[in-house]
């Protein structure tokens, strides 16, 4: 996370048992509150995956009475979507339950699941054939200037007035230590490019991160020819494409248009959910097992 360290306060966690790492807690500090770290986009607790829920119960309770003698009084956690989970793991939904946790916040991710067959509407194979008839090229790059100066960035400041997450120099540092993890695509016309998206690979998933077009891309059906590529044939022996969230308010409103394309493609809802905990609470897990 050292390339966030100039806008979070690291308070990341490690958990030993007998000198064994068993689990991790990715997170930064806001005065009195500890959040599940904030530069990530799917963040939380992570253990071993062979830790039982007795162990689990014990990983918490040793979290939160750290934090509650270190003067911390909440910690936000946002829980990992299953999808991206090796087994399940609803161990944390449960404990949030027994802590009598604050459900604060809850997104809604568009993914495909590849266990289903594959089923695109009538607008998005529209999509695809005006790509094919505008001539688009797709190209896997291994750098990001192109994406980032010329589509990404200039899209976001004029729609938004905001930047992406992740600045150039952020998103090539990171590249560099996960190589095979991020993946750049991007989108030709006559040699200029057009569209792309940034991929985010796990075992299971590949993640649209960024998705941006130009002011072409109605028109040249970019961002339909080149995801319908990325479903089909590249990430086709994943479990599930996850085209992120389209919410905005902490989860209370969707945005309506980008939720139609997402879910066009076959996208269905799985959700994320965010929790207030005090960590005071810890007490509470003393009286679980019996």
């Amino acid at each position: 996370m050292e390339y966030h360290n100039d806008r979070f306060n690291d308070f990341s966690l490690l958990v030993f048992k007998d000198e064994k790492l068993v689990a991790i807690l990715p997170a930064n500090r806001v005065e009195d509150c500890v959040y599940s770290h904030q530069g990530l986009t799917y963040g939380g607790l992570v253990f071993k995956e062979n830790l039982k829920l007795n162990s689990v119960l014990l990983i918490y309770k040793a979290l939160l009475k750290f934090l509650n003698e270190a003067k911390i009084s909440e910690l936000q956690l946002k829980i990992l979507p299953s999808i991206y989970n090796t087994l399940p793991n609803d161990e944390q939904s449960y404990i949030m339950f027994l802590l009598n946790a604050k459900l604060n916040r809850r997104d809604a991710l568009s993914v495909i699941d590849y266990r289903q067959a594959l089923k695109f509407s009538k607008d998005r194979l529209e999509g695809v054939k005006r790509g094919k008839k505008h001539g688009l090229v797709i190209k896997e790059e291994g750098g990001f200037e192109s994406f980032w100066s010329t589509v990404l960035e200039p899209n976001l400041n004029e729609k938004h007035n905001v930047k992406p997450v992740h600045s150039l120099a952020e998103i090539t540092a990171l590249k560099t230590n996960f190589e095979k993890q991020i993946r750049q695509f991007n989108v030709y016309q006559n040699n200029q490019i057009v569209a792309g998206t940034t991929i985010f690979e796990s075992k299971y998933v590949a993640h649209s991160q960024y998705i941006s077009g130009n002011n072409q891309k109605n028109e040249l059906g970019s961002l339909d020819f080149l995801h319908h590529y990325l479903i089909t044939s590249v990430f086709n022996k994943k479990r599930f494409f996850d085209f992120g969230v389209s919410n905005v308010n902490n989860g209370r409103q969707v945005n309506q248009g980008l939720q139609y394309w997402k879910e066009g493609f076959g996208a269905r809802t799985v959700t994320q959910d965010f929790y207030t905990v005090d960590t005071n609470s810890y007490k509470i897990l003393d009286t679980v097992l019996i």
